[in-house]
């Protein structure tokens, strides 16, 4: 149903001209808000109370059935998880509960208004739950309208296994809620940053366990989270930040500090670079390839003093003239036959590549009176061999970047890898 037909529906129930409840409407739709909430609001402002919350009877419905566009339903289902998170809801700060549902047939997302008293493993049923679309999947939206009560018979489903949360750090991904880990802190920085109730001091780093590592970012610093802890942390959420999962602890995270050291990893999960891109972003991995081509903006460039990007001409994006600040990077692009990636190395990494300083790099484009030349010199020694690469990949419109911590040369035999590929595509 378009918006012009809710606000019309509503117009008419309420008695008020459709212009301004569609402008309602439109107001609070635009920061996320769920339809079905700002349709509550806008009869709540206009007298019509909060009776209603949908447009006809809920149909009962399994979890594999749901869709965005199908109106409100009820289902039966046991809870898997449950994270409470503080948002900012038409101005004023207000606490959501969010996880996963589960029946026989699927898992869905669920953010809930208000707290309905429901706990991991509960069986339940739920009546008039609104339906969005939410990162390409639907997702119920449980609001005042909506009604909870306890399952008398426990609702077995084949995902009893993911109750309470508990994951490792390589299976988490951007949009899980309420989920436990069991991790170690490897490093810890603190920061002032402007947050929504002013300036803010917050943690960020790396945690890591035997799966892998992430980074992380403590909304509200706890002095148990420092370098070397290991601690179970309880009730926290993943974002995607510079295209990788990352862990975040909110207020209502717990944190036990774990007696036993919790093992991690010292090296990376490689992946064939198809993969690796197929998953959309990885904070730490490795991958070896060729490397077909040295890109423009290698070699000797400048940065902006202000925000560290690329100045071309003397001008920078975002802050134009700028007296930019000499640095070296390479951009390379690797391919192992099953995709491939744009390895960014940065200055120490390049200076190592191109056998010599900065300086040393600046004297000799001096001499030969063009910057190329170091850029050239790179290719020469990179392209056309097999290196392994371990950093940080982001996935993007723009194409798979990644951000190098590691660059060498392998010494693999290039022949047996050949043949082992071939055993496995005839397999």
């Amino acid at each position: 149903m378009e918006l012009d037909q809710h606000a019309e529906e509503l117009a008419s129930a309420l008695g008020v001209d459709k212009e301004e409840v569609k402008s309602d409407l439109q107001n609070l739709l635009q920061y996320s808000v769920p339809l079905d909430e700002a349709k509550q609001s806008v009869r709540r402002k206009h007298g019509g109370g909060s009776s209603g919350g949908s447009d006809g009877a809920p149909s009962t419905k399994r979890i594999a059935d749901i869709d965005p566009d199908g109106g409100n339903v009820s289902v039966t289902v046991r809870v898997l998880t449950v994270g409470t998170r503080s948002i900012v809801y038409q101005g004023d700060e207000q606490t959501i509960r969010e996880g996963e549902l589960a029946d026989e047939s699927g898992v869905i997302s669920y953010t809930a208004w208000q707290d309905f008293g429901f706990e991991p493993g509960d069986s339940v049923v739920i009546g008039n739950a609104g339906v969005r679309e939410w990162d390409g999947k639907p997702e119920l939206n449980i609001g005042a309208s909506s009604t909870v009560g306890v399952e008398s018979e426990t609702v077995e489903t084949p995902y009893d296994d993911r109750i309470g949360g508990e994951a490792d750090l390589i299976d988490l991904q951007a949009g899980d809620r309420g989920r436990t880990v069991e991790v170690r802190v490897l490093e810890v920085d603190s920061r002032t940053i402007d947050g929504r109730n002013g300036e803010t001091t917050i943690l960020s780093g790396v945690v890591a366990d035997e799966t892998g590592r992430l980074p992380f970012t403590d909304w509200a610093p706890r002095p148990d989270v420092k370098e070397g802890a290991s601690v179970r942390l309880s009730d926290v959420y993943v974002r995607e930040f510079r295209g990788v999962p990352q862990v975040n602890l909110s207020e209502f995270t717990t944190l036990e500090v774990l007696d036993d050291p919790v093992a991690v990893t010292d090296s990376a999960p490689r992946l064939k670079i198809g993969e690796a891109v197929d998953a959309g972003g990885m904070f730490d991995v490795e991958v070896l390839g060729n490397v077909l081509e040295v890109r423009d903006g290698s070699g000797l460039i400048e940065r902006c003093p202000k925000c560290s990007r690329v100045v071309q001409n003397g001008q920078c994006r975002q802050h134009g003239e700028v007296d930019g600040e000499d640095d070296m990077r390479v951009k390379a692009i690797l391919d192992d036959g099953t995709g491939t990636v744009t390895a960014i190395l940065d200055r120490d990494l390049t200076e190592e590549i191109y056998g010599g300083t900065m300086a040393d790099a600046m004297e000799a484009a001096r001499e030969a009176m063009d910057k190329e030349v170091v850029a050239d010199d790179i290719a020469d020694t990179l392209v056309g061999r097999e290196y392994r690469v371990r950093g940080n990949l982001s996935v993007d419109e723009y194409g798979a970047n990644l951000e190098a911590d590691e660059f060498e040369e392998t010494d693999d035999d290039p022949a047996e890898r050949a043949a082992a590929l071939l055993t496995e595509v005839r397999a």
